[in-house]
């Protein structure tokens, strides 16, 4: 934490938001928060809304775990204490955007925005826009920006994909002059640096320090072009929000002590810390394994947590891990109590099938198989009601998260299994994902921190398991 004025404190905020997906906000990101580390600085990333590729590059630039900020999975309350609670030993916070500004749950409000993000923290925000083959334009872009809600605070702009130095002056002149704002850094259009494949490989290449090179030149390129002191000094400007006594991680009633196996690796990876990390607060110790390096499930444990990620780019692999197949197998037939989100169902069923229509055999756990899709499948925030037999969920409980993924279940004929939960999104109501033994198992991705009480009727399930015994 820097130190200020009278030797209090400072801490540094800034949300870094687009006028549209695509306009360079990630780059942006990225690039500020390594020139910002490159000064000494504890930088602390944020992503708004429900994602899990881009915090994955924040921690490999920071070394620090990324937070979702997402205004409409989680009660303003708990956006307000998972952004103190990971803040408080940072000297700035960078908060990636989610779209544009103002994308969010529905065109009619500002509800899951980055915009209501910056509201609710009281935030500074930088907005790239894509200036290619405008001038005077761009300043009635931002000045639209401005004028849509004027309690958001658009404190400066960065200009994105000019064409020259003299292209960056023009647009410059033209922002500061109308919106009264200024205008701190830019990237040619020739300096944009592709980001590396966001899909394949994207965690070993990251945890083995492969993309080093490349956040260092995102680094160069920013503290060429951009008025770090001038950042800093407008982040430094945003009054806090006041930090209540802690809610979501409060001293809990009781702990579980219990152990919850966790699949972790190239093929699932898809984990919300704040997930994992309620886990631990209720008592449970995590125990990770690598389902795709041939490691079964470990022993002893009386849970399971099979997150999701890239099973279709590893599915001849992990067709070929008999072992762990048949340890996870055996411990679900024997009732340990399992979360299986997105990838993690997909690994349950009887086959992933490519888009090429080759077969490769799963667990074969759930009746059907998972197809893969050339183009995405479904997208969107779910609102979840549990079925009676759901052990997460009671009577009228609701929990909030989203579906992302490019596959879609086809159930085998004559035996449909029973769903796990209802879900609402914005095409309607539905039944879905699979309930069997004491797994629970959908494409949703739940959010724990949007009804911690999944956490607990979790952990007491599997406190009350109990271990096959093994005969001599």
């Amino acid at each position: 934490m820097s130190i200020g004025v009278n030797g209090q404190a400072v801490h540094r905020s800034v949300v870094i938001a687009g006028t549209g997906s695509g306009a360079g906000k990630t780059t942006v990101t990225l690039g500020l928060m390594a020139a910002l580390s490159r000064r000494g600085l504890t930088v602390q990333g944020f992503k708004c809304g429900p994602d899990y590729i881009d915090p994955t590059y924040h921690k490999a630039v920071t070394g620090r775990s990324s937070r979702n900020l997402d205004s409409w999975m989680l009660t303003s309350e708990t956006v307000k204490e998972i952004y103190g609670r990971a803040s408080k030993d940072a000297d700035v916070s960078v908060i990636e955007g989610v779209m544009g500004l103002y994308d969010g749950k529905d065109p009619l409000s500002n509800t899951g925005s980055t915009a209501e993000i910056g509201m609710l923290l009281q935030l500074p925000v930088l907005l790239v826009v894509n200036c290619q083959s405008m001038a005077r334009s761009a300043a009635a872009i931002v000045k639209g920006f401005q004028l849509l809600e004027p309690n958001v605070r658009i404190a400066a702009v960065f200009a994105n994909k000019v064409g020259s130095d003299g292209h960056y002056r023009i647009v410059k002149q033209a922002i500061e002059q109308e919106c009264g704002i200024p205008v701190i850094g830019f990237l040619k259009r020739e300096d944009q640096l592709a980001l590396p494949e966001r899909h394949l490989g994207l965690v070993p290449s990251i945890e083995r320090g492969e993309m080093g090179g490349f956040f260092e030149e995102l680094a160069d390129r920013l503290e060429q072009n951009t008025d770090l002191d001038r950042l800093l000094e407008l982040a430094s400007a945003a009054e806090p929000p006041a930090v209540e006594p802690p809610k979501l991680f409060a001293p809990p009633a009781r702990l579980y002590q219990v152990r919850m196996a966790v699949a972790y690796d190239a093929a699932f990876h898809f984990y919300y810390s704040e997930n994992l990390e309620l886990l631990e607060h209720y008592g449970a110790k995590l125990v990770y394994f690598s389902p795709l390096a041939g490691e079964p499930l470990p022993e002893g444990v009386q849970g399971l947590y099979i997150g999701g990620g890239f099973p279709e780019e590893f599915a001849d692999a992990l067709s070929r891990e008999e072992a762990v197949a048949g340890s996870i197998r055996k411990a679900l037939e024997s009732g340990l109590p399992t979360l299986a989100e997105c990838g993690g169902f997909m690994y349950l069923t009887q086959a992933i099938e490519d888009t090429q229509g080759r077969s490769y055999p799963m667990l074969g756990l759930i009746p059907g198989k998972v197809v893969m899709q050339p183009k995405l499948a479904a997208l969107g925030l779910r609102e979840i009601t549990g079925t009676p037999d759901n052990f997460l969920f009671r009577d009228g409980d609701i929990a909030r998260g989203h579906e992302f993924h490019y596959s879609t279940y086809v159930p085998a004929e004559a035996v449909e299994p029973a769903p796990a939960y209802e879900t609402k999104g914005l095409r309607g109501t539905k039944k879905d994902g699979c309930l069997l033994y004491r797994t629970v198992a959908g494409y949703t991705h739940l959010h724990f921190a949007s009804n911690p009480e999944l956490v607990v009727r979790w952990l007491k399930e599997c406190e009350e398991y109990r271990l096959p015994i093994v005969q001599p």
